[in-house]
């Protein structure tokens, strides 16, 4: 039975028909060849449910758009499943028997086993262990049941001579009901082709009980890995395996033997060095790269701009034509190679370290991270700067951003915006019109020192000081050998420079007060505990003291203009050795706009 509606059509389809038509290819499910997330008790569940006849929820399938081809003909749209994968590859691996992707991407057959006799109905189906093999009265595997050779009364007969004791009218009562599984009937939600993503979206958010999004990036590359015309399904392949490359090298060993056809192609070549891989400061995963592979070689930053022009949409008269298609396919793999290219990468990585951000606990937006690859990508491509000042700019623009949260709300409308500006003015113009107007004297003077009025040691604005005094090599607080790069690199920690519990003591009990990051300090362990639950006054008036004299009693510093130099590279006013609680307000106040000047000076120097 069929319902008709203004946006699509609700239909039944019998479970073994709709195994029929995903065979035939004539539905397209574009998730099997990535990682299958169910745990086998899923698998277990939904056939347990299917058995029983509860509801298992609607299919989503998005009917892609006939393309006007070049002789004027029209090819037929593809149905893709764009909700429901799950759901349909456990089917397959547990009815059929087709083997599945697991997290480690080595194919596996989840087998579900089947007790007819069971007294409880939570003890009918069990994901299968050696044990279902060596039970006689379990059936180790369902699927072999749904074979078309299977013969029905043969495997009664058969199980009712290991099983004497069973009652013959339950058993083939069991068998009848497991195997009515594939007349059982599912609905399906067909989205007709003249929706544009919002509306998918829109749909797919009211009709999914747990009130999920539909990620714009999945519902691209579930564009991609469908379309087999154009080499999608590699390409889905190739940015798949980039992204579990860059978190596990190891895994190309495991890829060399599993996917012979893909170590053959243009794409194998190009991820082969991250079997080497050891930084993880951007590890993307597949949003970040469609995201920057897109950008980068369209001037767009709308996923859903994506999808349309790869269905083959033409803009201006809102028909969807094959040369449309074939052209949008062939810049993405052309930026997909851009991205993946180990001198691109490795390039754009140093220049980020470079300006002081080693570490990932440093960065704050990936979608920041991600617009400064595809400055960086579309500047190599482009003449506008030399290659050598390509550096400079990245880092400029990533400080700039950062400090801003220009892609923090609202981040795909702003990158498109930024890519249409860049490729009207050009970069330069754009980049000195931004600077001038963003980075205004009343920023770094009113609004830095403002925003840094915070409790969050993840703030953008604390991540960048500290960057600042990576980039200018300073050694953390009262340490004459321990410096700040040093410390973030091995997971070292900030402290209090009014310690927590000293502020406590003494009347600033909440949090937002005593953990101001304008009190926090990257300290070698040796000098924060040197330093205890005293006051500024003291510890810092005993490490000026052990200047010149052989005794260390806070910090390590020996030497009174190193003592002062010191202070002075960590944004310490010189009044501390002075300071005590009543003037800890006074402090937070000076430091944060020392702070805000060593950024200042920082991002003028990069």
């Amino acid at each position: 039975m069929t319902a008709s509606y203004d946006k699509y059509t609700v239909t039944q389809y019998s479970m073994s028909s709709l195994l029929g038509y995903i065979d035939a290819g004539d539905i397209a499910i574009p998730e099997i060849q990535r990682p299958f997330v169910w745990k086998g008790k899923n698998v277990r569940d939904l056939i347990d449910s299917l058995y029983n006849g509860y509801p298992t929820g609607y299919l989503i399938i998005w009917q892609n758009p006939n393309v006007r081809l070049k002789n004027g003909q029209e090819s037929v749209g593809k149905k893709v499943l764009i909700d429901g994968q799950q759901r349909i590859t456990a089917l397959m691996t547990a009815i059929a028997g087709k083997p599945v992707l697991n997290e480690d991407y080595e194919e596996r057959t989840i087998k579900i086993a089947f007790n007819p006799i069971a007294e409880e109905e939570d003890g009918r189906f069990a994901v299968q262990t050696p044990v279902h093999l060596k039970t006689k009265h379990w059936i180790p595997d369902i699927s072999e049941l749904f074979k078309t050779q299977f013969s029905v009364r043969k495997f009664i007969n058969q199980y009712l001579e290991e099983n004497p004791k069973a009652d013959e009218d339950l058993v083939d009562q069991a068998i009848t009901q497991l195997l009515s599984i594939k007349s059982c009937q599912l609905g399906a939600i067909v989205l007709i082709p003249q929706l544009d993503i919002n509306e998918v979206t829109e749909i797919f958010v009211r009709i999914n009980s747990q009130g999920k999004r539909l990620n714009e990036s999945d519902f691209a590359m579930s564009k991609i890995a469908a379309d087999e015309r154009y080499g999608g399904n590699l390409l889905r392949k190739a940015i798949d395996y980039f992204c579990h490359l860059a978190v596990e090298p190891s895994f190309y060993n495991k890829l060399a033997l599993s996917d012979h056809d893909f170590m053959k192609s243009e794409f194998e070549p190009k991820l082969r060095w991250l079997r080497n891989d050891k930084e993880d400061i951007y590890d993307p995963d597949y949003s970040d790269m469609l995201r920057v592979s897109f950008m980068h070689t369209f001037n767009r930053a709308k996923l859903g701009d994506l999808v349309s022009l790869l269905s083959g949409r033409d803009f201006a008269d809102r028909k969807f034509k094959e040369e449309i298609a074939a052209t949008s396919f062939e810049k993405l793999h052309v930026g997909v190679l851009d991205f993946m290219n180990e001198y691109n990468f490795e390039q754009f990585i140093l220049a980020i370290k470079s300006a002081g951000f080693i570490s990932l606990k440093l960065l704050n937006s990936r979608m920041t991270l991600d617009f400064a690859y595809t400055l960086f990508l579309l500047l190599q491509n482009k003449n506008e700067v030399s290659k050598i000042e390509i550096k400079k700019y990245i880092q400029k623009w990533f400080v700039l951003s950062t400090l801003t949260s220009r892609y923090v709300n609202s981040a795909e409308s702003q990158m498109d915006r930024d890519l249409r500006s860049i490729a009207s003015k050009g970069f330069i113009s754009f980049f000195k019109e931004n600077e001038s107007s963003m980075l205004s004297d009343t920023f770094w003077t009113v609004r830095l020192v403002q925003n840094m009025e915070t409790s969050s040691v993840n703030s953008p604005y604390f991540n960048t000081f500290i960057a600042a005094q990576i980039f200018s090599g300073d050694r953390s607080l009262l340490s004459n050998s321990s410096k700040v790069v040093d410390l973030v690199s091995v997971a070292g920690d900030v402290h209090h420079i009014f310690p927590k519990d000293y502020l406590r003591k003494n009347g600033f009990n909440e949090r937002s007060l005593y953990n101001q990051v304008a009190n926090f300090t990257y300290l070698d362990t040796g000098v924060n505990i040197s330093i205890g639950n005293k006051s500024p006054s003291i510890y810092f008036s005993e490490a000026l003291a052990q200047c010149g004299t052989s005794t260390i009693v806070s910090g390590t510093i020996t030497d009174p203009n190193d003592f002062w130099d010191n202070l002075s590279v960590n944004c310490i006013p010189n009044e501390i050795i002075n300071m005590t609680v009543t003037d800890y307000p006074d402090f937070l106040m000076e430091r944060r706009r020392q702070m805000a000047q060593k950024i200042k000076n920082y991002y003028f120097a990069l």
